[in-house]
């Protein structure tokens, strides 16, 4: 008998065929939409700006997707305002009715699941099945925090009276919302890391102002869409748009907001911080910010599974995931057939319009990150060995996007590019003497996002035992560094790559959302 299909990241490579006819038909039914007008979303109604910017999707630059406002700081301050008026009535509302009204937003996501697909993968230059996964991503997200707010029944427990004689001292503990939290997405997850913290947030009691980045405006209207359509009451959830120097940099530091989920890069998560815990009140701020994350290969692995596992988390999404595979450390006696298989499967990536069941790679986010592409690649012809790509792909319909050649090379340990975050499609390899070697240089990097190990049994107990990472994977063809999915492998760093090593979508993530009072009422 066989087992129903079931998406998740480790599943997306097989999918049935119904699958793909159901995200085609939504495509062509979203063409004939592109290029709407767009609203914020404050105190339960649309907000508008004087100015607007055009977003266009990365795969064809004459493709308008859609006009934002371009907010400011008098929206932010407007959007708190509204969120701190609909708090005390948000966490005063039974926990039980906050999870039904979040079971309805993920129920919402499920059924628009291919239009909402479609319209991301435009958006972010996501092929179907990475678009499809995000999209259901968010809706178990969702729901795995209704479950875990369920199960601890409102986190709300009785604890043993006071041992007194005379008296009746009635002890508990409940975890309570913190007020006004704000919400920062950014592109490459815009869907799944703004909607998984928002849930988080609202099924605590807490209410919401969240952004999220500019190049995915579209994703954090249509998640306040589906929200909205929920039935949340005006105020509990809402969001801005604009620049993050001046809109998410407003809304950060504002004044009346009591904590923060923030998801991007290493320097202004730090930053956030150290702000975050300055001043009278420090405030509670989760920080997801990035990874450099290492593939150990040791002479005693399957090189063709390690192959294959390292190419999907290298290239997967165009290298921009903070989880993606980008330094890999290989023991020598099969260094060279490591090399020779990572050429071939990288050869092998089909790039282009990754709307296209033919193409799996698509572009990436925006010019700069082409610059920054551009310019690793000189590194690598200047320092190093290009095994296969290093090149700005441009022919015919490529040149109205931003496409890159899939890169696999080599450079000496001691260049930057073995410690910089890079969010590209290129992956470095280094030959290593010994399993210890190769763990010692994993380890040596500000971040510990993900790791993966290919080798013989008898060695993962030294990885695991010894590895500085917080999500690990072991002989993974499906992904080396990549595919945690909610309620199978939590998602979450150690080190510069997160400040609380609570990960999401595991069993501690949501009382990070809370404050504990402890209660004694004597009779």
């Amino acid at each position: 008998m066989s087992t129903p299909y079931q998406l998740t990241y480790a599943t997306m490579f097989d999918p049935p065929q119904a699958l793909h006819q159901c995200f085609e038909a939504a495509l062509a039914e979203v063409a004939p939409t592109l290029g709407a007008e767009h609203a914020m979303h404050i105190g339960g109604k649309p907000r508008h700006a004087e100015r607007s910017f055009e977003l266009r999707s990365p795969i064809d630059h004459t493709m308008l997707l859609g006009r934002f406002p371009l907010g400011g700081t008098a929206d932010v301050d407007d959007a708190v305002a509204a969120a701190r008026a609909a708090a005390t009535g948000w966490a005063a509302t039974p926990h039980t009715q906050r999870i039904e009204a979040l079971r309805r937003a993920a129920a919402l996501i499920e059924q628009r699941v291919y239009e909402l697909s479609a319209k991301l993968a435009l958006e972010v230059g996501k092929n179907r099945m990475e678009a499809i996964g995000e999209v259901q991503e968010t809706a178990d997200l969702i729901t795995w925090y209704c479950d875990q707010m369920a199960e601890h029944g409102g986190f709300d427990r009785p604890l043993p009276d006071d041992p007194l004689p005379d008296w009746r001292s009635h002890n508990r503990t409940v975890l309570k919302p913190h007020g006004v939290w704000a919400v920062i997405a950014p592109f490459n997850f815009p869907f799944a890391l703004a909607g998984g913290p928002i849930a988080a947030a609202l099924v605590t009691g807490n209410t919401v102002v969240f952004k999220t980045a500019s190049d995915t405006a579209w994703s954090g209207r249509l998640l306040m869409d589906v929200f909205d359509a929920a039935g949340l009451p005006p105020g509990v959830l809402n969001l801005v748009s604009g620049t993050g120097t001046q809109v998410g940099a407003a809304l950060m530091r504002h004044p009346a907001v009591a904590g923060g989920t923030f998801t991007g890069s290493h320097e202004v998560g730090t930053a956030l911080l150290r702000h975050f815990v300055s001043g009278a009140r420090p405030r509670p701020l989760i920080a997801e910010m990035g990874g450099k994350n290492a593939a150990i290969v040791t002479r005693h692995a399957d090189v063709e599974r390690a192959a294959t596992g390292i190419v999907r988390s290298a290239f997967g999404l165009q290298g921009q995931k903070c989880s993606a595979c980008s330094r890999v450390y290989v023991e020598r006696p099969l260094a060279e057939a490591l090399r020779q298989q990572l050429q071939q499967r990288t050869a092998a990536v089909a790039v282009g319009d990754p709307t296209l069941l033919a193409h799996w790679m698509g572009p990436v986010i925006n010019g700069a990150a082409v610059a920054r592409y551009r310019k690793a690649c000189a590194e690598l012809l200047a320092h190093g060995r290009v095994l296969s790509g290093g090149a700005v792909l441009a022919d015919g319909a490529l040149a109205r996007g931003h496409f890159v050649a899939p890169t696999v090379a080599e450079l000496p340990y001691g260049h930057q590019l073995w410690r910089d975050e890079l969010f590209l499609p290129l992956v470095l390899v280094g030959e290593v003497d010994s399993l210890d070697e190769a763990i010692t240089r994993a380890n040596d990097s500000d971040y510990g996002l993900t790791a993966g190990f290919y080798g013989a049994r008898d060695e993962i107990a030294t990885f695991l035992d010894r590895v500085e990472a917080g999500v690990t994977y072991i002989n993974r063809p499906q992904g080396a560094t990549t595919g945690a999915w909610p309620g199978y492998q939590p998602f979450g760093g150690w080190k510069g790559s997160s400040n609380t090593g609570k990960a999401i979508g595991s069993f501690w993530y949501l009382p990070q959302y809370t404050r504990e009072q402890s209660q004694t009422i004597v009779d």
